[in-house]
């Protein structure tokens, strides 16, 4: 069996330093806040290039804090992409937001930067650009465009720890979400999450709704949550952090491989936004022929033990939780073709090439 990712892998890397983190955590019993968040917390800040950063329960929880840090409430109107995680929508509908869908780009498959300015309206209070499958949208565009309006770009940053858009990471510039769930690049042994950002004032709001509303002890200043990143997480992430860049390379690597074993194959290869570093969260070609032709595909490469799967399946408005009357079929064509027609390959720091081959060779006979 080739895994989609490899979980174990990563363990073995790091397996005796989270075990000596562990026991500094049991010995002082500190297990909300407390020094490996903080220093966590430190430390992926600098990485990222963000001023900021707040450690908080999962990526989620992450995206409905910076909305709200952001200024959203209940009434307004936020703009995310068709094809993302429903993680991007479920935080503004927890708020009382409304959801408002802009289709994707066909090559790059993150958001139509001019579609997603389309669909900003009157009420809309934020749009939520997602930085997909390891590569950065353009928020600095939106963040012009917007300039002025009031409103507020948040980026969903779950799947791209070390990208870099000209040079600069998410959270850099503006605030930004992520998520550390286990299969992420940065992942830890359960859900957790953080908010960056380059303003102190964001981070200060951030850090005081996710802790009940109050950063004194009984004192509740707001109606908060509770979502606080934990000690034993923290550890984890730490020393993942520390092989972050190494793997994120380890990454770039196999995907170029994977670029040129497919060459030839009837796949459509993923494409670079021009300015970006990728550092390929997911490897996703597309199958020409509609949906039943990858499901196919994907049950045969199953049959050969090649756990590949698709990111994802169905659009926003094609799913029953964000069904709307206003988004019928065919409201956002490219989304909807390229959710039948995606795959993703296994793809890890620690892949290896032998595997990579017989992964196009399974996905050759597939085809």
């Amino acid at each position: 069996m080739i895994p989609l990712v490899d979980l174990q892998a990563a363990h073995a890397e790091v397996a005796e330093e989270v075990d000596a983190g562990f026991k500094r955590v049991l010995a002082t019993t500190g297990f909300i806040g407390g020094a490996e968040v903080t220093a966590f917390e430190r430390e992926f800040a600098e990485f990222s290039g963000a001023a900021h950063c707040v450690g908080v329960a999962n990526g989620t929880d992450a995206v409905e804090l910076a909305l709200r840090a952001a200024g959203v409430r209940a009434g307004d109107e936020v703009v995310v992409p068709a094809n993302t995680f429903v993680g991007t929508a479920e935080p503004v509908a927890r708020i009382g937001a409304r959801v408002v869908l802009a289709d994707i780009d066909p090559h790059t498959y993150l958001v139509d930067v001019d579609k997603m300015l389309a669909a900003v309206g009157p009420r809309t209070r934020a749009v939520v650009p997602v930085h997909l499958y390891g590569q950065l949208a353009d928020a600095a565009r939106l963040r012009a465009e917007l300039a002025g309006s009031g409103v507020a770009v948040v980026e969903d940053a779950a799947q791209c720890q070390g990208a870099l858009r000209h040079g600069r990471g998410a959270g850099a510039e503006g605030i930004a979400a992520t998520s550390f769930y286990p299969g992420k690049n940065l992942g830890a042994y359960g859900d957790a999450g953080a908010v960056l950002t380059p303003d102190e004032d964001q981070a200060t709001r951030v850090r005081t709704l996710g802790s009940h509303g109050g950063l004194t002890k009984y004192v509740h200043e707001v109606v908060g949550v509770n979502s606080r990143l934990d000690a034993l997480q923290a550890v984890v992430l730490r020393a993942k952090l520390a092989r972050l860049a190494a793997w994120n390379r380890a990454r770039r690597a196999a995907a170029a491989r994977y670029d040129e074993l497919l060459s030839g194959l009837d796949v459509i290869r993923p494409a670079t936004l021009d300015g970006n570093e990728h550092v390929w969260h997911l490897y996703v070609v597309r199958v020409p022929g509609g949906p039943g032709r990858r499901d196919a595909v994907l049950a045969r490469l199953h049959e050969a033990g090649v756990g590949a799967a698709i990111h994802y399946p169905y659009p926003l408005h094609r799913t029953p939780a964000f069904a709307d009357p206003r988004h019928p079929a065919g409201s956002f064509p490219v989304a909807e073709r390229v959710a039948g027609e995606i795959l993703s390959l296994p793809l890890y720091p620690q892949i290896t090439a032998d595997q990579q081959e017989t992964t196009v060779r399974a996905l050759a006979a597939a085809l």
